[in-house]
């Protein structure tokens, strides 16, 4: 098995480097190597960059302005961004609901919203988790009920990932409670603006506002704006997750904070210093390996897309073993900071900040990182559920 890039691809990466080096803003670059807060105008200024370029989409076919890529360019592409220090794009617009609407919406629908998408203009939202509906996503209970022309909706939902910046929201809506739970929901678009969409901020334990609870109280919605059939969105959602999972594995970032990671321990003395561990250098080495064997199934789900197989139960799996590397990481970096790691002074992570540190100022944002990254094993689909999904669908 050669797993060696070909010329052609080494070509590819080598023209990708050097574009994101042009057109990389350095101010985002150095939040991003250093953890430093990034803002709204920071990941959307990258998002309208990379539409510029035809390439907020990259991962979208040429019929739909999509540069075409095959899986290999896909993921060269999203590994020198990361690497290079570029946010991690917003994914609820151009990676979650633009293929659904290039495989399940009217024309009609792919002309209005997928240009927006592209050019990063228009910002998307996912309207899935619900009070009582996490990782059993069939439950859901927003309900969608017609009347002529129009769609009226009420209900809530929650952990709406920086819904405060959103222009529009793809919600799963249950359209029919007389059936099993799968066969009565729809996929439906809803504008924020619309009255009565309201959203109410949760702030996490670091001081973030990252995440939100959206409510709707008798909002109308046409239509017009309900993607394919009704009552078939659960088919909908579920090709949706796929590409979610294989996004929330993230391995490039996870390539770039091993080199953090690497820096930290470096600063701190454990490798090569008067703190030298060799414990701490193995646990690093074993982190390293699990990366690089999580590259490896990413390629495989995304080769398996491209060949048109169903890859969803992988996804599952790669679900599960990259948010367990991104926990570690976090994990290391406290550990190899020590006392220093734990004190949280929430102006440090501002760039630019003049107030005094406690430790050096890479210790800033490790405590707020390593709490915030417990999410990880629950959102998308909690662990455990996707264990389960693996061990009925992929083992028997």
């Amino acid at each position: 098995m050669d797993l060696n890039f070909t010329p052609e691809e080494q070509a590819f990466r080598a023209d990708i480097r050097r574009w994101v080096a042009e057109h990389l803003p350095q101010d985002i670059s150095h939040k991003v190597h250093n953890a430093l807060r990034l803002n709204k105008d920071d990941l959307q200024r990258w998002a309208r960059i990379l539409g510029k370029q035809g390439w907020h989409g990259w991962a979208w076919p040429k019929q739909f302005g999509g540069p075409g890529w095959n899986a290999v360019q896909r993921h060269l592409f999203e590994e020198e961004c990361a690497l290079a220090g570029a946010p991690r794009v917003v994914p609820f617009g151009p990676v979650m609901v633009a293929p659904v609407i290039m495989a399940f919406g009217s024309r009609e629908q792919q002309e209005r919203h997928l240009p927006g998408i592209m050019s990063g203009d228009v910002w998307w939202s996912q309207g899935y988790s619900e009070p009582g509906s996490g990782s059993d996503l069939a439950s859901v209970k927003t309900r969608a009920e017609r009347r002529g022309d129009t769609y009226i909706v009420n209900g809530q939902k929650t952990w709406t990932t920086l819904g405060q910046y959103g222009d529009w929201i793809f919600c799963l809506v249950r359209t029919d409670a007389s059936v099993k739970p799968q066969a009565g929901i729809s996929f439906l678009l809803i504008d924020m603006k619309s009255p009565g969409v309201t959203v109410r901020p949760i702030i996490m334990l670091d001081g973030e506002h990252e995440v939100n609870e959206v409510f709707f109280d008798n909002v109308e919605v046409p239509a017009e704006n309900l993607v394919g059939e009704e009552n078939k969105g659960w088919t909908y959602a579920k090709y949706l997750l796929a590409h979610e999972r294989t996004n929330i594995a993230d391995v490039n970032r996870a390539k770039r904070e091993l080199e953090r990671l690497k820096r930290i321990a470096k600063a701190e003395g454990l490798l090569g210093g008067d703190r030298e561990d060799a414990r701490f250098r193995d646990q690093i080495a074993l982190l390293e390996v699990d990366i690089v064997a999580l590259e490896m199934m990413v390629l495989r789900v995304l080769s398996a897309e491209s060949s048109g197989k169903q890859s969803l139960d992988v996804a599952g799996l790669l679900k599960i073993r990259g948010s367990e590397i991104q926990q570690r990481y976090t994990e290391l970096m406290m550990l190899a900071a020590g006392p220093y790691a734990t004190p949280f002074i929430h102006e440090a992570m501002e760039a630019g900040w003049q107030g005094d540190h406690v430790g050096a100022a890479h210790c800033a944002p490790l405590a707020s990182h390593y709490f915030n990254y417990r999410k990880t094993t629950i959102y998308g689909g909690s662990n455990e559920v996707q264990r389960n999904i693996v061990a009925q669908t992929v083992l028997g």
